[in-house]
């Protein structure tokens, strides 16, 4: 076999070798794509479309995850638990006299039980994220809550905003105290 053939043979066996690499690799990020899709749902979709880069996505949701890994989330004590699932009965019953007031009462009692859970929660956008993470299904609620109070706040949400708050709310909070048994008694 001359030089320029063994040249040649190592020349396509290299080629060759970089297409197989390059195959497995686009099928592992097609498969991290499919999983965090899966994962996070609707909340990939919102990522996405903050993006507009599905790469981008994956990335900022793969560290999200990683974040989320170092947080030291805790069970409620049934004591707690059952607190949390009064004071928001109370909630419920505060909004048909006072509307606006019974979602700043929601805000505060979901800042109070994400934080009793262990989630960090002074950065508002970051304690979205979290819960995505373990609740992307709720996520997208949460934030139109927050949003609607903020509305509220400047006057601009009308009851019915605030209704569709509260109920959010209410997602979020029976979320976050299922999370512990599977199961909670807050009303709907």
């Amino acid at each position: 076999m001359s030089s320029t053939t063994v040249i040649l043979v190592i020349v396509v066996a290299v080629i060759a070798l970089l297409a197989l690499v390059a195959v497995a690799w686009s099928r592992s990020g097609k498969r991290r794509s499919e999983r965090l899709r899966e994962r996070f749902g609707p909340e990939y979709d919102h990522q996405l479309a903050e993006t507009g880069d599905a790469a981008e996505t994956d990335r900022i949701l793969a560290e999200r995850e990683k974040r989320h890994r170092s947080i030291t989330l805790r069970e409620l004590e049934p004591r707690e638990r059952e607190t949390f699932e009064h004071r928001w009965t109370d909630v419920q019953r505060e909004f048909v006299d006072d509307p606006g007031r019974a979602v700043e009462h929601a805000d505060n009692l979901v800042d109070e039980l994400l934080s009793a859970r262990g989630y960090p929660v002074d950065d508002a956008s970051r304690r979205a994220e979290d819960v995505s993470v373990d609740h992307p299904e709720v996520v997208q609620r949460y934030r139109e809550a927050r949003r609607i109070g903020a509305a509220h706040r400047e006057h601009g949400a009308d009851t019915e905003d605030l209704r569709s708050a509260v109920t959010a709310y209410r997602e979020l909070v029976q979320a976050l105290l299922e999370g512990d048994s599977g199961r909670t008694s807050t009303s709907a």
